[in-house]
């Protein structure tokens, strides 16, 4: 990235969550740039939330996995 302002690419996947196809709008998640983490919904593809992975953390409820141990 040369300038604050551009934005890396990001590697979209459509979370498991939403594999049925009466569901228009998808949750997607990129991981692929080195510590962030970034969401979108696949209605609006050009708004696109991004976090890094210690920050989400705090706002996200543990996992099923995190909150086992």
């Amino acid at each position: 990235m040369d300038s604050m302002t551009e934005r890396p690419e990001f590697e979209f996947v459509t979370t498991a969550a939403c594999r049925d196809a009466r569901v228009n709008n998808c949750p997607q998640v990129a991981t692929n740039v080195p510590g962030i983490v970034a969401l979108r919904d696949s209605d609006r593809p050009d708004v696109v939330v991004t976090f890094t992975a210690p920050s989400g953390r705090t706002c996200l409820p543990p996992s099923r996995a995190e909150s086992s141990t």
